[in-house]
């Protein structure tokens, strides 16, 4: 037996109610053949979120590092949305549908829903989608809250919803995107200017490249990125670019430093940090150029493209970088033991077959699902943890959702922990991410220290640093001991 679509007898609404169906029927009296043409389609392509998950394909696959942060975001978003919206709110509303007498047959829906009216599921999920993504790109903020405004308009003029409905969904919806700020903080749009010593070297500008060496990793990336090596070559004619396709990277840096005055690397966060350790070894100013998937410490430091960084040779701009190490390798943004070096591991496996993003997601499940918690001591205190933190100066904000640093030579390590000792650890971990709540959460340590001595009680471990994984020893040390590097950056705003 079918469900029966829920529709009310018009029998004298009071109060808002009554202006509710004098609008509906105000918008049901309206012929516009050409609207007809283009709120239809719009309401259909808008069925099951299909619109939404299309523009956040697109969003992730062609907008960069904040296109991607959009596209989840507006996921995120409207997965939270259509579960609230479409199930408890719609039933504890239990609004019936608006009779469709008055609707002309040309703009009926071939298949009426069948669900409570209150409030629109499809507004809730085109304003929630909408404002996550104004919220990472507000340069388009003005067309997709046109096409959820489309969107939401269009189930009136359907005539499946009153105006309120629409109204209701839409508030529900933009309400719960601005929500997710609490557990996944919105990234600064700008370099970390502000708080960075810039130091200018006029004798070390190279406007041609004479006397520079660049490796390029061409493995770094996403799958579509075009190989920076051509654009190099145009930028700074005199440097000499090497590839390190099939070659040994640490091998070709070093050969590359040893031969120039200035070296570089061209690649992702892994490459970077290759780079770092024979930048301190012979103490040359680095070349850092964002060629990897999220180019971590080169957005931190104002360089978004290769064009930026050859300006920045050009200019002779350099600043000091902090260099911190575990168990003796080098790191300058994080690094991490217990859960996440098992996530990337397995993560590496599958993205030749799936892609990076999608084999992250998986990694992440499968490493929800079977991780173990780990027995260290830190600094001779006993604690079993699910995952340590470790940041190269102090991140922002707190909780364990760390985005931006206001400085990179502060000398400090930012330490956070995830602890296993309390029981439903994983649940309660969830929930007070969920709710913004971690930061005051028992689960959850942070410390700022400048050294911190682990030995593992389940014998060596699997570290990361950088987004690279590596077997470490049972006992090491994670510290700042005073070691920086010279990069070069863009010049200050107060002297561009």
């Amino acid at each position: 037996m079918g469900i029966t679509r829920p529709f009310r007898k018009e029998t004298r609404p009071r109060g808002l109610a009554r202006l509710d169906l004098w609008l509906f029927r105000r918008v049901a009296k309206t012929e516009l053949p050409i609207v007809d043409n283009a709120l239809l389609p719009l309401t259909r392509a808008a069925n099951r979120s299909k619109l939404w998950v299309g523009i956040a394909a697109v969003l992730a696959t062609s907008g960069g590092r904040f296109g991607r942060r959009a596209a989840l975001r507006g996921l995120i978003s409207l997965g939270i949305t259509s579960a609230l919206v479409n199930l408890p709110a719609k039933w504890i509303a239990r609004r019936a549908r608006p009779s469709i007498k008055g609707v002309p047959e040309a703009r009926r829906l071939r298949r009426l829903p069948t669900s409570y009216s209150f409030p629109s599921g499809h507004s809730a999920s085109a304003f929630a989608f909408a404002t996550a993504v104004s919220q990472e790109l507000p340069v388009l903020a003005a067309p997709i809250f046109t096409l959820a405004s489309g969107v939401a308009y269009s189930r009136v003029y359907a005539g499946v919803h009153y105006p309120g409905d629409v109204i209701a969904g839409a508030a529900a919806g933009s309400a719960l995107a601005l929500a997710t700020r609490r557990f996944w903080p919105r990234a600064p749009k700008d370099p970390i200017n502000h708080g960075v010593t810039f130091e200018t070297n006029r004798r070390q500008g190279a406007p041609t490249g004479r006397s520079v060496t660049l490796v390029v990793n061409p493995s770094s990336g996403p799958a579509l990125s075009r190989d920076p090596s051509d654009s190099l070559e145009t930028l700074l004619p005199e440097a000499k670019v090497l590839s390190a396709d099939g070659e040994d990277m640490a091998e070709l840096l070093k050969q590359a430093a040893a031969g120039a005055d200035v070296f570089g690397v061209a690649g992702g966060d892994g490459s970077v940090n290759c780079a770092i350790e024979v930048a301190s070894e012979t103490g040359k100013p680095l070349v850092v150029i964002p060629a990897g998937t999220l180019n971590h410490l080169a957005r931190d430091l104002g360089l978004t493209s290769v064009r930026e960084a050859a300006q920045a040779v050009a200019n002779g701009t350099t600043s000091t970088v902090d260099i911190a190490r575990i168990d003796g390798k080098p790191f300058v943004n994080t690094a991490s033991l217990g859960t996440y070096p098992e996530l990337v591991d397995y993560r590496e496996k599958l993205e030749s077959k799936i892609g990076k993003w999608p084999a992250l997601f998986v990694a992440l499940v499968k490493v929800l699902r079977e991780a173990t918690p780990i027995k260290v001591e830190l600094d001779g205190e006993q604690r079993q943890i699910w995952l340590m933190f470790i940041g190269n100066c102090l991140y922002q904000p707190a909780g364990f959702a760390p985005v931006w640093r206001e400085r990179l030579d502060d000398g400090k390590l930012d330490v956070r922990i995830l602890s296993a000792e309390h029981p439903f650890g994983r649940t309660r971990f969830a929930l007070s991410v969920l709710t913004g709540t971690l930061g005051r959460s028992k689960i959850y340590d942070q410390m700022v220290t400048e050294q911190l001595k682990v030995r593992s009680l389940d014998g060596p471990l699997r570290l990361a640093c950088d987004g690279e994984s590596f077997d470490g020893t049972d006992e090491f040390v994670i510290v700042k001991a005073g070691e920086q590097v010279q990069i070069f950056v863009p010049e200050p705003p107060e002297n561009a």
